[in-house]
């Protein structure tokens, strides 16, 4: 940038010198027309004075130009008088003298960086950081690293608690309020509590969609909790026949476990999951006749991944199997010859595989040795410990 603003201020410098050359032609050839005047003053008088026509003939016995001779016309008499040798020869030569010098530097590109370094040297002297002028002059240096200020940051913090019934109605209650009171709450006749959980109103909420798609919905502009809210279809365009997998709120370096009904599946980070537009962002490609079956967050520590599928067979396999992505149908996490997949889960291996017993007891169990369903990844798999729940599913 500095070298091609010193090339600028060359071809400046250049066109400058060749202005002022121009100029200066211009005045001395006036000047040789006065100097003229001067030396035959009183015949010039009597030409202007006797002759109806005095330009020729001036141009003609002087040998003027007509420039020359326009100017010494257009003088007053008066000013005639005031003409000084001396002086007119003075303003010629200094003329002269300064055209020299111009068209020397036009022609000298040493000459050209030689009067650019004093003149710059000269705006140094005047425009310096010690001068009055140039205190007042922005620096020029490494800019301070831009700040971005998440839009987050202009929502005011208050806790809600986000309800969506089986129906896909969804609404912000303010304040923590009880999750086991949800049920309690109203809903529309024939419907009911589907998702219930602890938000702030600074939260970006994923909706998880059967076809493998992924929503964002902003906390803050979610329905009040008065009444039975409003469709979550009006907030964004979920396709009719489209059912909705989970709701839950998006967590900064959160790693979330996804796997589709054919049993193929993959590991995505939250953060890249959530979606700008309300069309939503296409994360798991699921293959005709399948759809997304399970979407969990994987928890602090977690090892090893539990699949369990219709066909009621268990696999367990470590976790760092499944690839991290942002989108695709990932790999296959279980074989099935009939049905597919029912449940996976995360869990740490040294802790065991833990699942809800049936009832409404709240026990779980938790199964220590899984020697024999450790199996490598994509695996048919074996039939789960006793006691494991009807329904195929780890709770």
């Amino acid at each position: 940038m500095i070298s091609q603003w010193i090339v600028h201020q060359i071809e400046v410098l250049v066109r400058r010198a060749t202005h002022r050359l121009g100029k200066i032609d211009d005045r001395v050839e006036l000047l040789e027309g006065y100097l003229v005047a001067y030396l035959n003053l009183d015949r010039v008088i009597e030409i202007i004075r006797t002759e109806d026509e005095p330009k020729p003939v001036m141009m003609a016995e002087f040998n003027l130009t007509d420039r020359q001779a326009e100017a010494i016309l257009n003088m007053r008499l008066r000013s005639l008088r005031k003409l000084e040798e001396m002086e007119i020869r003075g303003e010629r030569d200094k003329l002269i003298a300064e055209r020299t010098e111009l068209a020397a530097l036009i022609e000298s590109p040493a000459r050209q960086r030689t009067k650019l370094k004093k003149d710059l040297a000269a705006l140094r002297t005047r425009y310096g950081p010690e001068t009055l002028l140039g205190k007042r002059r922005t620096l020029v240096e490494e800019a301070a690293l831009a700040r971005e200020i998440p839009l987050e940051a202009m929502i005011e913090k208050e806790p809600i608690t986000i309800i969506m019934s089986q129906r896909g109605w969804v609404r912000a209650m303010k304040g923590h309020a009880a999750l086991d009171a949800a049920d309690a709450l109203k809903f529309k006749e024939g419907d009911g509590p589907a998702f219930a959980f602890h938000a702030q109103t600074t939260d970006k909420i994923l909706l998880a969609a059967e076809d493998g798609r992924f929503f964002t919905l902003a906390a803050d502009k979610l329905p009040g909790g008065r009444g039975f809210g409003e469709p979550v279809r009006l907030l964004i365009d979920l396709p009719d026949g489209v059912g909705i997998i989970t709701l839950f709120p998006a967590r900064s370096g959160e790693r979330i476990l996804l796997a589709a009904s054919d049993g193929k599946g993959f590991v995505a980070k939250s953060s890249d999951i959530v979606a700008e537009t309300r069309k939503g962002r296409q994360v798991v490609n699921v293959r005709t006749g399948a759809k997304l079956a399970v979407v969990r967050i994987i928890g602090t520590g977690h090892d090893y991944v539990a699949a369990v599928g219709d066909n009621r067979k268990l696999v367990v396999f470590p976790l760092e199997e499944l690839p991290e992505m942002t989108r695709g149908q990932g790999v296959t996490i279980q074989k099935y010859k009939d049905g597919g997949l029912s449940d996976v889960i995360s869990f740490v291996l040294a802790e065991g595989l833990s699942w809800a017993m049936g009832g409404d007891s709240g026990r779980t169990r938790t199964e220590s040795d899984l020697t024999m369903w450790r199996v490598a990844r994509g695996a048919a798999g074996r039939m789960p410990p006793t006691g494991f729940p009807r329904n195929n599913r780890f709770g």
